[in-house]
């Protein structure tokens, strides 16, 4: 078999639809739209949701329950396996991080994660801290100090 023997398999390409090209072409006239109605229009139909002018399912069921995204707090978040890679600094604060380019977007504040090893005493200050990164930090010496 050789390059110019490759074909394509049967029925897996067609020629595409040329609408409007007179009423010998089988889709004349109005293109294969029919007559009239939403669909034959530009801008064809409506979105997902739409019920024919009746109020979406999703708009006639009652709101539940809490919502907090407006307010929530959207931390940039770091491993102490990133610190560790730092080296050289006895305190780790956020615009240090920021300066080094390892935390890009600062958002709400800055929060420690526990994955990785830290094994040196260091001082990490940040916003918020997790439980495991907590006592990581201060099992080797350090402080966790929340700002």
């Amino acid at each position: 078999m050789r390059i110019e023997d490759l074909r394509p398999a049967q029925g897996s390409k067609s020629a595409r639809k040329r609408v409007g090209r007179g009423v010998g072409s089988g889709l004349g006239k109005t293109s294969g739209k029919g007559h009239k109605g939403q669909k034959a229009r530009s801008g064809g139909t409506k979105g997902a949701g739409f019920e024919g002018g009746q109020m979406p399912l999703q708009r006639r069921l009652p709101k539940r329950g809490f919502r907090n995204y407006p307010f929530s707090k959207k931390y940039a978040v770091i491993n102490l396996g990133d610190l560790s890679k730092i080296g050289g600094l006895d305190v780790i604060t956020p615009e240090v991080l920021h300066e080094k380019g390892i935390v890009k977007d600062m958002k709400d504040g800055l929060k420690i994660l526990g994955e990785g090893e830290i094994r040196k005493a260091i001082t990490v200050k940040a916003h918020a801290f997790s439980s495991a990164a907590r006592e990581k930090i201060t099992g080797v010496g350090g402080k966790a100090e929340v700002i």
